[in-house]
């Protein structure tokens, strides 16, 4: 038997909401803006004008989402054409991303390799689209797109987050990018590093709560740099797993200690109820 009264709540609740855009056309506009810049189908480079149209279809796209979001049609229209406006800047500047993984890493043969198959590059390239609609004061949409790509890659960058050009993201896997994080040019960030908040408060939502990273740093996995006031300098080395909560000057290193100590020939001890 159907509760009426809670049927009634939900009905209202959600006929109430001012922003609710269709996740799934979102998540294809997606997937089809990327696709469109880096891997188009060979149907429509035979011809130009299906390449056009093609762009067309997209423009569109974006106006139908936007749409749903109770937008006024001036208003959307404007967004759109901004928005690919800037599409040719966001574009060259991926490129720059492209060209400095394949630079970086002995493992890429061909720029279509990272186009295809880098997670950290994808994850990239909607933060990068999905950071101008935010700077345009698009509602809901940057972070829908941005979780979209968290959800895929297990990177996850805010759509506020500042990043200069020739960002590369090595794995990806874990990557936490906060929301008032800046980053800088040439900066590479290894799986599993995290730039948060010392502590969350709802009250900090306006304040500068996530790290710094200047020019031409590299932060290895694992490694956590927390709070807003935290600078790390320009050329610097952030080695694997440590924990910075203070500034460090420019051309430095971090680094975790090893300690090695040699055990007797004696057998480990078994474990208790081990499982994996």
């Amino acid at each position: 038997m159907f509760d009426l009264n809670i049927l009634e709540i939900i009905f209202e609740n959600n006929k109430k909401k001012d922003y609710f855009p269709n996740k799934k056309k979102l998540e294809y506009f997606v997937d089809s803006l990327f696709k469109f810049l880096f891997t188009p189908d060979k149907s429509i480079l035979e011809n130009k004008f299906f390449f056009i149209k093609n762009y067309e279809y997209l423009q569109n796209i974006l106006c139908e989402i936007l749409i749903e979001l109770n937008i006024e049609r001036q208003n959307y229209i404007n967004i759109c054409k901004i928005f690919f406006e800037n599409l040719s800047k966001i574009y060259k500047t991926l490129i720059i991303d492209a060209n400095s993984i394949l630079k970086f890493d002995p493992a890429a043969t061909v720029i279509e390799e990272i186009f295809l198959s880098y997670p950290g590059f994808f994850a990239t390239s909607i933060y990068r689209m999905a950071h101008q609609l935010w700077k345009q004061k698009v509602p809901i949409i940057p972070r829908l797109m941005t979780e979209y790509a968290h959800s895929k890659t297990g990177v996850d960058i805010h759509a506020s987050a500042e990043i200069g050009k020739s960002f590369v993201i090595d794995h990806g896997t874990g990557v936490v990018i906060g929301s008032s994080a800046k980053i800088g040019n040439e900066v590479k960030i290894y799986q599993g590093v995290t730039l948060g908040a010392i502590y969350v408060n709802k009250k900090l939502m306006n304040k500068k709560r996530h790290p710094t990273i200047e020019d031409r740093v590299t932060i290895y996995s694992g490694a956590t740099i927390l709070g807003g006031e935290t600078i790390v300098g320009h050329d610097s080395v952030v080695g694997g797993n440590v924990w910075i909560t203070k500034s460090i000057p420019p051309f430095s290193i971090v680094y975790q200690k090893n300690e090695i100590r040699m055990r007797n020939n004696n057998p480990f001890p078994d474990p208790i109820n081990f499982m994996i």
